[in-house]
């Protein structure tokens, strides 16, 4: 699935960056934004998985809430802390032109960030609070009560609710206001973002339970037919004339459209089991997979070719044939990059013990703890030395 989404990132980022005013007019590249509001949900939507995931095994080892929050939440502020390193690296690369108030725009690393601190600190109520109930359907429930609450929240807060009383770097963090005084569509604020970070954190609970363990493909298709339902359902709740909120705005605040995306989250969780116990996934060698192993920094490079001054092709010059050619270039070099960076993780070190000089190496060896191999200390024992 996270492969999945740094593919629908890559094409969204290159035709938005690439296609000419005439190509952005045709219908191709609106269906290609569309699927460019996917990419953030997933990304979110597996972090909260992933978190109910090693906060489950933490609560199995019997760890105490308090050392749980503080783990998880270090966890978001370091992810929350490399969000705010890659808006000062986005920023110096454009020096000149760049506004200064760049380094504080909402991005989508600063919200997963702030939704894990969040997580970590909803779980620690949680654990925290008797109740007859188990731990992993309360916080399940939990999770999912706060998704809803700020998918509902979203509408006021983002128009007649607006904290107003807030410098603007911080109520950009609620409604992406930014400096702009009005809150702007291509930021990512935690209304309503963080919701699909509770909406995965609630699966993932569900995920770790006793009956999914032997159940596990009837939950994956009942996720699916679930996701169906939802969007069905969300659609019509749309289309009906009495709406809960005076202002009405579908593609950004808008429950429906929240409650479609997460939808939509389950079906392709549904198609992504799929993919990986029966279909490529268990083929010798997965692009998607792959990618999604090193998708922190596939996202964290492929901006600046894209974006940036080191842009493959001319930004806003081309037509689709060749910003298509160009997003193959993105994908294929990525894809070698994600390679690359498996294959010599945790290699560094020997790396440099072979390309360092023998004199070097000699001076370190006193320095490293020397174990005989083990044949020579059998022979050494049976000899009786």
């Amino acid at each position: 699935m996270r492969g999945l989404a740094c593919v629908l990132m890559f094409q969204t980022h290159c035709y938005d960056a690439w296609l000419s005013p005439e190509a952005r007019r045709s219908t191709f590249f609106m269906y290609s934004q569309l699927g460019g509001t996917l990419p953030a949900p997933l990304f979110l939507f597996l972090a909260g998985i992933s978190f109910a995931l090693v906060t489950d095994k933490l609560i199995l080892k019997g760890v105490a809430p308090g050392p749980i929050a503080r783990s998880t939440i270090r966890r978001g502020a370091e992810i929350f802390a490399l969000g705010l390193l890659f808006r000062l690296q986005e920023y110096l690369i454009a020096w000149g032109w760049a506004p200064w108030t760049d380094l504080l725009r909402v991005d989508i690393l600063n919200t997963i960030g702030v939704s894990m601190m969040l997580m970590g600190l909803t779980c620690w109520i949680v654990l925290a609070s008797p109740g007859n109930v188990s731990q992993r359907a309360r916080l399940g429930i939990t999770a999912a009560a706060v998704a809803l609450s700020i998918s509902l929240l979203t509408p006021p807060l983002w128009t007649s609710w607006r904290p107003q009383w807030l410098p603007w770097p911080l109520q950009s963090y609620i409604n992406g206001v930014h400096n702009l005084r009005e809150p702007q569509a291509w930021l990512f604020p935690i209304f309503p973002w963080a919701g699909f970070a509770f909406a995965g954190l609630a699966i993932g609970f569900l995920l770790r339970a006793e009956w999914t363990r032997c159940h596990e493909g009837v939950l994956f298709l009942v996720a699916g037919v679930f996701g169906v339902g939802l969007i069905q359902g969300a659609r019509w709740l749309d289309s009906q004339p009495l709406h809960l909120f005076a202002t009405y705005d579908f593609w950004h605040t808008s429950p429906a459209f929240f409650l479609i995306r997460v939808g939509l989250l389950f079906t392709i969780l549904c198609a992504s089991y799929v993919w990986c116990r029966w279909g490529p996934g268990q083929w010798a060698f997965s692009p998607l997979i792959q990618l999604g192993q090193t998708s922190l920094l596939v996202y964290w490079v492929h901006i600046e070719f894209v974006y940036g001054r080191v842009s493959i092709l001319s930004k806003r010059a081309q037509g689709i044939m060749s910003a298509s050619i160009g997003l193959l270039l993105i994908f294929l070099a990525m894809l070698a990059l994600s390679l690359a960076r498996t294959k010599l993780k945790g290699r560094g070190a020997k790396l440099l013990w072979r390309y360092t000089p023998p004199s070097s190496q000699r001076l370190a060896q006193p320095h490293q703890e020397v174990t005989a191999p083990p044949q020579l200390l059998r022979s050494r024992n049976v000899g009786g030395s």
